[in-house]
């Protein structure tokens, strides 16, 4: 279940401060309560409430898919992460509900500065999380327990202690062996969450196996990725490659026992981990590979702060929108997706 925010209440009182004027809707689920964007000044209104209510000229700012089961128009300019411009799985019914309303979607996974670096992502907590989930899925195992229902913790300090008290009983059944994580695309923001995380708990250098861009630059599959316990994918895909594992290897000799894909392709035509073909979720986390497409959600709060405070800069150019590479160069990608999509 989804609990984070694209703006939070503090980067919300920010933008009023610069003049823009932030209207909310009641969440249950939001990590955020009602009364916290209450207090900074925000209107509160019933949830969904954008559909009929919203001026025609309003940003409609959310964070993933919209609700299920609605194919009606959408005449909103929404910032969300469509998950829609690498031909995921309705990518095209998506579309032509904006094409039907004269709508626009600016999607927050594609705001890039000059240098083609996004201004504000996700990427370093859902590595952290991913880690912490590959970790505790591991110790389930050792301990001969099911993973159950994961649920999102105050803060990272609650995360760490809990993950050390498991991997302190589940080390003392595996011989007193830590488990040897390997970290797919370590470089990036996601790699480096994942790494942080494992390093967080106890798990030393030397178990950390590290491969990024000059590891896979021959092309998998890796049988290397078989030797750890724990694989985590953090890779962000932009283009097909050959796939890291397939199911020839995982059916062979393997001393892997837990998948994580954090990066989460699972409906991507190019997805490098073709073992697997369902998003699994929080109350199901793990099905042959855990891929849970909202991993930051773990850590909530400190997720949404530290999204949102990298976003604000962007968002305040809002104002000027026509004069902002960011945002035109957002336009113009959507504006090439759904010519695409109309020839679909």
């Amino acid at each position: 279940m989804e609990h984070r925010a694209a703006l939070t209440p503090s980067t919300a009182k920010e933008l009023m401060d610069a003049g823009y004027k932030i209207t909310v809707e009641r969440s249950d689920l939001r990590i955020f309560d009602d009364e916290e964007y209450a207090k900074v000044g925000c209107p509160l209104v019933p949830a969904l409430s954008w559909k009929t209510d919203a001026p025609a000229d309003a940003y409609i700012v959310g964070l993933k898919e919209l609700p299920e089961n609605d194919n009606s128009p959408l005449r909103h300019t929404h910032i969300f992460f469509a998950h829609c411009f690498k031909n995921q799985a309705g990518w095209k019914e998506l579309l032509h509900r904006f094409d039907a309303g004269n709508g626009t979607i600016l999607d927050l996974e594609f705001l890039n500065d000059e240098h083609g670096r996004r201004v504000a992502a996700f990427g370093y907590m859902a590595g952290f999380a991913g880690s912490a989930v590959g970790i505790d899925a591991w110790c389930h195992q050792k301990l001969g327990l099911k993973l159950g229902h994961l649920k999102p913790y105050p803060n990272e300090d609650a995360l760490i202690a809990y993950t050390k008290g498991r991997l302190t009983e589940a080390v003392a059944r595996n011989g007193g062996k830590l488990p040897k994580v390997m970290v797919m695309g370590a470089l990036g923001r996601c790699g480096r969450g994942a790494c942080d995380f494992a390093r967080k708990v106890g798990i030393p250098e030397g178990n950390i196996i590290q491969w990024d861009m000059n590891e896979t630059k021959g092309g998998g599959p890796f049988p290397q990725i078989l030797e750890a316990d724990i694989f985590v994918n953090c890779i962000y895909l932009t283009s097909k490659i050959p796939p890291f594992i397939t199911q020839e290897l995982i059916d062979g000799p393997r001393q892997l026992s837990v998948i994580c894909d954090v990066s989460c392709d699972t409906t991507n035509p190019n997805n490098p981990l073709p073992v697997y073909s369902i998003n699994t979720t929080f109350d199901k986390p793990l099905v042959s590979v855990c891929s849970i497409d909202h991993l930051p959600t773990l850590l909530p709060r400190e997720s949404s702060d530290m999204f949102s405070h990298d976003l604000l800069p962007t968002m305040r150019q809002l104002a000027k929108r026509s004069e902002s590479r960011v945002w035109k160069d957002a336009e113009k990608l959507y504006r090439e997706k759904l010519a695409a999509a109309r020839q679909a």
